[in-house]
């Protein structure tokens, strides 16, 4: 058995708990305030400093005196001896310090992460969760969750899976890590939201409605992609398909279930423009007909089966490049195009928005802005203006690019 400290005596125990615990602050400690002290701790007290009278029920003690009583009792300064009694002495600020360090550490890396910096409008999830603190209070638990986030954000839109097939084989065969109600799941739902600008769904409803925007379980029949000149070598119906309406002139609408089984097809080489607007294809067409060069539109945000046909066509060695609205919503759909399908800006740069600006002298408020990856000035210029300019408006100048691309 160990002996105990010759001053580890219950009267005193007021005393060396007040001073380990003001220890423990890691500030600098000048006086220590004790107590309640009954009269045996008084007396205690005041044989151990040498008072010639008793102190009060709640004394404060100078530090350094009392050290020096102490190192004459039993020879050791007043930090070993409550460390002696009460066990190590903590640095709270310290530990408050490094535990800072550590969630500065999470949030810092995860508004870096490649998911967030493609698609900037993801820094408000960022924020909110910033907002909400760490789950459990722990960083290693919240990054490992947050990695899990990403990594099923980094995947979708997805190619119409089930929701537990996309849970099995993206987080380590857990068919049940995307259920309704769990925390991973709630974490992408609000990125999502972010993402398409909804309000975050409160029903079981809503939520399985986002999952399926983001390609879960999409009706791969309803699930369409327009495009226009598209002559895919290859054998299969897709390639045949896609090469009648492009030498009569007319636009192909294919499914995603056409695009999963498509048979034999390989994509154009060289370039493929996108537009986020039916209404551009419908004038390249009437320009081009049946000369029309290769161009897909999104129809907006894109659903699976667009991402699809494009992330193939860039597979099969097309140079795929992107144009939309300068709008808020323009800006988030072209870098969420951009991050999916490898496809490059297309006449969507800052003086681009600020040449078409001047064709539109009073237009609408182009809305929430946030950061364009490809170009920081885009939304400075578009924040000044305050003016959208939507894709016909430039229609003619996108025509000529393709007559250039054409004839190249």
């Amino acid at each position: 058995m160990t002996d105990r400290h010759p001053l580890d005596l219950p009267e005193l125990r007021p005393l060396w708990s007040a001073v380990h615990d003001r220890l423990s602050t890691g500030r600098p400690v000048s006086r220590v305030r004790s107590g309640p002290l009954d009269d045996v701790g008084r007396e205690a007290l005041a044989d151990l400093l040498g008072l010639d009278r008793l102190p009060g029920a709640e004394p404060t003690i100078p530090l350094a005196g009392l050290d020096g009583a102490v190192l004459d009792v039993c020879g050791q300064p007043v930090r070993d001896v409550v460390t002696a009694i009460l066990g190590p002495i903590h640095d709270r600020a310290a530990e408050r310090e490094r535990r800072t360090g550590q969630r500065d550490a999470v949030w810092g890396w995860l508004a870096g992460h490649d998911v967030v910096t493609a698609q900037p409008v993801l820094l408000e999830w960022v924020g909110h969760l910033r907002t909400n603190g760490l789950v459990d209070g722990s960083p290693e638990r919240t990054r490992g969750l947050l990695t899990a986030a990403l990594t099923v954000l980094a995947a979708l839109p997805a190619d119409g899976e089930p929701l537990p097939v996309l849970a099995a084989r993206l987080l380590d065969g857990d068919s049940h890590a995307l259920d309704d109600g769990t925390r991973l799941s709630a974490l992408v739902l609000r990125a999502l939201a972010v993402l398409y600008g909804t309000a975050v769904p409160e029903a079981a409803e809503g939520r399985r409605a986002l999952w399926s925007r983001a390609g879960v379980a999409d009706d791969e029949l309803s699930a369409t992609v327009l495009a226009v000149g598209l002559r895919p070598g290859g054998g299969g119906p897709v390639a045949g398909i896609s090469r009648i309406c492009a030498a009569s002139g007319h636009p192909v609408s294919l499914t995603l279930a056409q695009l999963r089984s498509p048979g034999g097809f390989s994509g154009p080489v060289g370039a493929v423009h996108i537009t986020e607007n039916p209404s551009v294809l419908a004038l390249a067409l009437r320009r081009f007909g049946h000369r029309c060069p290769p161009l897909v539109c999104t129809s907006g945000w894109p659903n699976t089966a667009v991402i699809h046909l494009l992330r193939r066509l860039a597979d099969d060695g097309a140079s795929l490049r992107y144009h939309g609205d300068f709008d808020g919503e323009g800006v988030r759909i072209a870098a969420h195009v951009l991050a999916k399908t490898g496809a490059v800006p297309w006449r969507m740069g800052a003086d681009d928005y600020l040449a078409a600006a001047t064709r539109v002298p009073v237009g609408p408020d182009p809305g929430r802005l946030t950061p364009a990856p490809w170009d920081p000035a885009l939304v400075d210029s578009m924040a000044a203006l305050r003016r959208a300019v939507v894709e016909e408006m430039v229609a003619d100048l996108l025509l000529d690019d393709l007559a250039d691309h054409r004839h190249g």
